[in-house]
């Protein structure tokens, strides 16, 4: 059996001229996580041509979808930027990641802290009700640039909400969170400097800083990643993985696209 199959696209968004979004089918035999990834790509000249990319789709969708930057002379997204309804792509057959809750301790408050395309596999999990089951709040902050580019808002504000399986536990217990660093906005920041302002989390209504209680994931460009990891262990904040439980998970699989 090949490590990959073929999905055929079923819708494809526009976000900016730097961000799409597409949704395909998806075969009854794959299996993930939400929070997880996928190789994903396209045939080029008779070979695979693949990336890592994380699912918007919760685990239980009949159709996978995912969110891309759009890189003019990038090997893949300046092939796949111009996919059409109706064409096919390439799925690995085997997902991967860890962003999973069971890769961190217990707690009450789980952040989800991504920018830029790191909003994927986020999207995924806030529409799984497993992690509602597990934490008393899911706190959701997407950082970008620029406003146009806090892609989902309309679903994660109004639509989950009204879910008909999720809405309840959606209005209850998530909090979402977007801010920008280069206009102006209602939130403004960069996520490590948040984290360390008492300001931000009186408007999240929740409690200061707290290693005994809150949980992290990340997801987004390695200079987040690499100053909010020093924000974290110098609370205290251990990393987890499939082995060892701890505060806080990172998915690394995407340096570039």
């Amino acid at each position: 059996m090949s490590n990959f199959y073929s999905a055929e696209v079923l819708s494809v968004h526009h976000w900016t001229d730097r961000l799409f979004s597409f949704t395909t089918t998806r075969e009854s035999s794959f299996r993930y996580q939400s929070g997880q990834f996928a190789m994903i790509g396209l045939d080029v000249e008779g070979k695979p041509l693949m990336r890592a990319y994380s699912m918007v789709s919760p685990h239980y969708d009949d159709q996978l979808e995912f969110l891309s930057i759009k890189v003019p002379d990038g090997p893949l997204t300046s092939r796949l930027q111009n996919i059409q309804v109706g064409d096919s792509i390439l799925v690995g057959r085997k997902a991967s990641g860890t962003l999973l809750s069971q890769n961190l301790l217990s707690g009450k408050r789980l952040y989800l802290l991504g920018t830029g395309t790191g909003l994927a596999p986020f999207m995924s999990i806030i529409q799984d009700p497993d992690v509602y089951e597990k934490f008393e709040k899911i706190i959701l902050v997407h950082g970008c640039r620029h406003v146009h580019e806090l892609a989902y808002q309309q679903r994660i504000v109004d639509e989950l909400p009204q879910h008909e399986l999720l809405g309840e536990m959606v209005a209850d217990k998530l909090i979402y969170y977007p801010t920008v660093t280069r206009e102006p906005f209602r939130n403004q920041g960069r996520i490590p400097v948040l984290l360390e302002s008492e300001a931000f989390f009186e408007q999240l209504g929740v409690p200061a800083f707290d290693a005994a209680d809150d949980r992290f994931m990340l997801c987004g460009s390695p200079a987040m990643l690499k100053d909010t990891v020093d924000v974290l262990e110098a609370h205290g904040l251990a990393e987890g993985n499939m082995s060892h439980p701890g505060h806080y998970v990172i998915e690394r699989a995407f340096v570039d696209k």
